[in-house]
């Protein structure tokens, strides 16, 4: 034998000792004499994170492997690892490789066992096990493909070692098995077919009480871990144990003597390692020849099926109940319909979604409503009670026993052999109009063998993931409810008390976030509970860190449903899914959840992909179509995320994922208010942000207010956390930077609720200069909404803070917003005081902001007392003033107010102050017909 994979990966004359060599060899070989693509090969070596050199690096690799199977070989010997694209082949002959001589006896001993020729089906079989030196591939690290086969061969070698003990059995070898069996029950605690075999062969061995041992052993096993009972093979050998039947008994020569095996021409090669357990009549095993015939072993592997069975006669419906409240996919059931019916389309329809949106109802009802299919339509869930997936053989076994129940053409036992399964079920549906929907799918590899063997079925999947790689199939991703639909569903779930109060109606309808899972369970509590209102349900369902406790009923439990997903995908997309949960409301964009993760672009990138296809988060376009895709949460999940955030990772990891959100934000805010309101931020280099300049092409950047109209509600949510997480310097900073997007845009309660929370965070951390710059920033907000009492109070207070945190200019601004203010009392005299006073500290400390902004009040006023020359001149130097500092909005505004200046009296309706703000009551303005 030159190569081996049933155990650890070898190779003579000598096996690579480097790991991702043996990687390559074992992938080449679990796929002998086909190609294997570099992309395959790739996949395998490195997963989803391949180096920039990966193709090269393989090639080493492939280049060593070739090296290494020509040692000692002769000058003459080919090569056998060959280039073929899309990838590689290594060329095998057919006594060179373990895994075929094992498929060759494999299917040679069962052949046997099928023709009743049983000693040589024990010596076959046992056979094919003596190749097995370990577990499947074993010593080399596993990639998906490696892992998937090592699974389906470690499997195949319990299938075969159960055919060889059957076997045996038929040839009254069940004294020596009892040892083999009960080593084999304790290694395999829930395999039902080995305990059965046990069983019997404790039971012809005289020892019944043992039997009846082993099967309540079992099934404790199977109650304590599974909460399911043994299967009905099991529970018939109990009977017929009990029974003492005589049937089950070994009588020697009983059965018509088996006809004498011709010898088969069968492989022929090298046996494994020593100790392998080898069976037959003849073969070296040492062991005394024994009696041919028995009588049969019921509910055996063997027994399995003895012949074709035939489709039952008339409709079978095995189907859930169509629910009486049904509400809403109308558009879904029409279009799906016509899917299924259609003549010689593909007819598969794969359903998807997040937990509790409906796949199963939608299914459900679909199968009903659809015409047709006299063959039968048959629900079969692709999990077992557990929520694990079941195998390919389980779904197509219990496929099968409902298409063919037991008693209607079916047998009692459905083969293990997956070959035979297929050509059963086929059989069963060739040529039958029949409907199956299979519920909660996992993966495309899971359904593909049953839609294979199925072909003339139509099919309906569901599953949380989109199974996108099935052939032919149509696909159907299931949102929540639209508001009308859901409403309709609350109203017909929760009787008429629902239909009294319509508001509270709409708001239970958008707190549940139109998951139909979630209508139901609030619809059922408020129908069950006659002294509550609707109004009560809202006000129940309102408080986030409370809501999933409030949607469970019964064994109906939201919560349970969304941590099903949860569980489902790895910690390391756990992980984010609940940091991301820190993310601002209602979306996010890559950059946030980048600086919550702490991780680079493009792995943040691929971990929020993940968790779309895994249905935890939503994913749509940006406002503007050429911008970036933003992410966001449903609503329970966002509270399922914040909830496990503080089961699992605690208080102190949300602050520090909220400290690096708050610093991405306030790096991206001060960028673009320096191009928005340049020079205004007095706090702009309070805070370090050094290390994290942003790109030139950055929309903060590149178009500021753009970027602040999509970021601006996220980031007041932002800085509400950075003030419940007691981050002060940064709450400051986030707020200072947001006021001149404020002004601009005139978000008059924004910019409140945004400073007042920092003024208090300054407060609380001391900090004179932070407080100063908000309270200045609040004081124009108070004047703006003429509140101008509350606007002296906060310039002269800002003014006087300024003055402890020694900043000269933001003083000397704080002058120009008491002026503002007089102004706009009508007071010009007073105001172009101070605008003198404001405008002589700007210049000693050198603010071109703050000249320009004194300029500005100068020019007003100016203007109002009709001197229209000074005016004009006060306006050119606001003008170069504002284009030294780069605000070209102020900039515009001066040469736009001076070429106003010629305008009649009559047609000035009202003073604008600044850019964009206006002062539209009566004011004294002396403007000349005529230009000075």
């Amino acid at each position: 034998m030159r190569f081996q994979v049933l155990g650890p990966v070898r190779m003579a004359p000598r096996t690579p000792t480097a790991a991702k060599p043996r990687v390559v060899l074992a992938t080449l070989l679990a796929q002998s004499n086909t190609a294997v693509s570099t992309h395959s090969l790739i996949d395998e070596l490195w997963g989803t994170k391949p180096p920039r050199t990966a193709g090269t690096t393989l090639q080493v690799y492939v280049s060593q492997l070739r090296k290494a199977l020509l040692d000692g070989a002769g000058g003459d010997r080919a090569q056998p690892l060959v280039t073929q694209p899309p990838g590689y082949l290594i060329r095998v002959g057919p006594d060179e490789l373990d895994l075929t001589l094992f498929e060759s006896l494999r299917m040679s001993g069962r052949a046997a066992l099928e023709e009743r020729d049983y000693a040589t089906a024990s010596r076959l079989l046992g056979r094919s096990l003596a190749l097995w030196t370990g577990p499947a591939l074993s010593g080399v690290p596993h990639g998906p493909a490696l892992q998937s086969t090592a699974i389906r061969l470690d499997e195949l070698r319990s299938e075969v070692l159960e055919q060889r003990i059957d076997a045996d059995l038929r040839l009254g070898r069940h004294h020596e098995l009892i040892g083999e069996l009960m080593a084999l029950a304790h290694e395999f605690p829930m395999r039902e077919t080995l305990h059965g075999l046990l069983m019997v062969a404790l039971y012809r061995s005289g020892r019944q009480s043992e039997a009846v041992r082993a099967y309540h052993r079992v099934r404790r096993t199977l109650v304590d871990e599974l909460g399911v009972e043994p299967d009905t093979s099991l529970k018939r050998i109990l009977d017929r144990v009990l029974a003492s039947d005589p049937s089950l008994a070994w009588h020697h020569g009983r059965a018509a003597a088996a006809r004498p095996a011709p010898e088969r021409e069968r492989p022929t090669g090298r046996v494994g390692a020593a100790g392998s357990r080898s069976s037959g009549s003849s073969g070296g095993t040492g062991r005394p020849p024994v009696p041919v015939g028995s009588g049969p072993v019921p509910d055996s592997p063997a027994d399995a099926f003895t012949g074709r069975a035939d489709a039952p006669a008339g409709p079978l419906l095995w189907l859930p109940p169509a629910l009486s409240d049904f509400a809403g996919r109308e558009t879904e059931l029409t279009h799906y319909t016509q899917v299924l019916t259609e003549p010689g389309g593909p007819r598969v329809v794969s359903v998807s979604g997040r937990p509790g949106v409906g796949k199963t109802a939608l299914a459900v009802e679909l199968a009903h409503r659809v015409k047709g299919f006299p063959g039968g339509r048959v629900l079969l869930s692709m999990r077992d009670p557990a929520g694990r997936a079941l195998t390919q053989q389980a779904a197509a076994a219990a496929l099968l026993r409902r298409l063919l129940p037991p008693g209607a053409g079916g047998p009692d036992t459905p083969p293990k052999d997956a070959g035979e399964l297929a050509d059963l079920l086929h059989h069963a549906t060739r040529g039958r109009e029949v409907l199956l929907v299979l519920d909660d799918a996992v993966s495309e590899a899971q359904v593909r063998p049953l839609l294979a063997a199925a072909a003339d079925a139509a099919v309906v999947l569901t599953g949380r993931r989109p199974l996108a790689a099935l052939e032919h199939a149509r696909h159907l991703v299931l949102d929540v409810l639209g508001q009308q639909e859901a409403e309709a569903l609350l109203l017909a779930t929760g009787g008429p008390r629902m239909a009294q109060d319509p508001a509270a109606v709409a708001e239970i309808a958008r707190l549940c976030g139109r998951l139909p899972l979630a209508l139901r369970v609030a619809a059922g509590s408020f129908a069950v509970r006659p002294h509550w209102t609707a109004a009560g349900l809202a006000r129940r369902l309102r408080d986030e860190r409370t809501r999933l406790a409030a949607l469970s009923l019964g064994d109906l439990d939201v919560r349970g449903g969304l941590l099903a997903a949860y569980h489902e995908v790895s910690e390391a997309e756990r992980h984010a899914f609940r940091t991301l949960g820190l993310a601002p409301l209602p979306d996010f964009p890559l950059w946030a959840a980048q600086s919550l993760l702490g991780m680079s672009a493009e792995a943040t990138e691929e971990r929020l992909e993940a968790l779309v296809r895994a249905h935890l988060l939503q994913a749509g376009p940006a406002a503007q179509e050429s911008g970036p895709v933003r992410y966001g949460y449903h609503t329970l999940l966002r509270a399922l995320a914040r909830d496990m955030l503080d089961e699992v990772d605690g208080a102190e990891a949300a602050v520090e994922a909220t400290a690096r959100l708050g610093r991405a934000c306030l790096v991206r805010a001060r960028a673009a208010d320096a191009r928005l309101t340049p020079g205004r931020d007095r706090l702009a280099g309070v805070l370090e942000t050094g290390g994290w300049d942003l790109a030139a092409d950055d929309p903060a950047v590149v178009a500021p207010l753009r970027w602040f109209q999509a970021e601006a509600a996220g980031l007041l949510e932002v800085l509400r956390r950075l003030h419940a997480c007691q981050l002060w310097e940064s709450a400051c900073a986030l707020a200072s930077a947001l006021g001149g997007y404020f002004e601009v845009c005139a978000l008059w309660d924004d910019w409140q609720a945004g400073h007042e929370l920092a003024v208090d965070a300054a407060r609380r951390s001391g900090n004179a200069l932070a407080e100063a710059a908000l309270l200045r920033s609040l004081g124009d907000l108070a004047w703006q909404r003429r509140d101008n009492a509350r606007a002296m109070d906060c310039h002269r207070h800002a003014a006087r803070l300024f003055a402890l945190a020694d900043d000269g200019i933001g003083a000397a601004r704080c002058l120009t917003g008491e002026a503002d203010v007089l102004l706009g009392q009508g007071e010009p005299v007073r105001a172009g005081a101070l605008y003198g006073r404001a405008l002589e500290r700007a210049r000693a400390e050198g603010d071109a902001r703050g000249c320009a902004e004194a300029q500005r009040g100068l020019a007003l006023v100016a203007l109002v007392q009709g001197r229209l020359a000074d005016s004009r001149v006060a306006l050119a130097d606001c003008a170069r003033a504002a284009r030294a500092v780069g605000d070209l909005r102020l900039q515009d505004y001066a040469q736009r107010s001076a070429a106003r200046l010629g305008e009649p009296a009559s047609a000035v309706a009202g003073l604008e102050m600044r850019p964009g703000v206006w002062l539209l009551h009566d004011m004294p303005v002396t403007a000349s017909a005529a230009p000075d």
